[in-house]
């Protein structure tokens, strides 16, 4: 596994990208797909953290959390899938904080947002939704594996003290106050690269 060091500011961002390739080989791949988008996004799996960038700068950064059950690209297998996306959707912008969405729908009710460990065993979608595309056949696009029709998405959650570790059932969960700030600062086609 390789490692990267990216100074950004007044901090440094330590992050690893497997997936047979190091980083720049993972902005060379989202340039092949994208060649005129200088804002994209990297989530890296072993760090539970989300980065976003714009041209070639990492601009910020937020704590993820992904599948309990690892990473993965088959339906119905609750796992996250690894390698290019892009934000297919974007559901939710007058959500209020906390506000529950089934089936992508706003329900009309507010959550209890847990800020300390409590596991409520239930996979509550809250706030905002971004919903990926998977780009890469045989990867996360295709029959059985398709990250689109298995319904993989960014976005909020009430279990926001368990942020950090893999707990989702495939999605990439984040705070509510994150997913809005992220919402609100990327748009439609914004590559999306998951990495273990």
């Amino acid at each position: 596994m390789k490692k990267r060091h990216l100074l950004s500011g007044f901090f440094l961002l330590i992050f690893h990208i497997s997936y047979s390739q190091d980083i720049t080989d993972v902005k060379q791949k989202i340039k092949n797909y994208f060649p005129s988008q200088n804002q994209y996004i990297i989530i890296d799996i072993s760090e539970q953290l989300l980065y976003l960038f714009e041209n070639d700068t990492c601009i910020i950064s937020f704590p993820i959390s992904s599948s309990k059950y690892g990473i993965g690209n088959q339906s119905g297998s609750n796992k996250t899938p690894l390698g290019l996306h892009c934000i297919a959707r974007k559901i939710g912008s007058k959500v209020p904080y906390g506000g529950i969405l089934k089936g992508r729908k706003f329900t009309g009710k507010i959550a209890e947002i847990y800020t300390d460990e409590t596991d409520s065993q239930k996979d509550v979608i809250t706030t905002r939704i971004l919903w990926l595309k998977g780009l890469e056949s045989g990867v996360n696009k295709g029959y059985k594996i398709d990250s689109y029709n298995r319904y993989i998405y960014i976005h909020g959650t009430n279990e926001e003290g368990l942020i950090g570790k893999p707990l989702s059932h495939g999605c990439i969960r984040m705070k509510n106050s994150d997913v809005i700030k992220l919402f609100n600062m990327v748009s439609i086609n914004t590559p999306v690269y998951i990495s273990e």
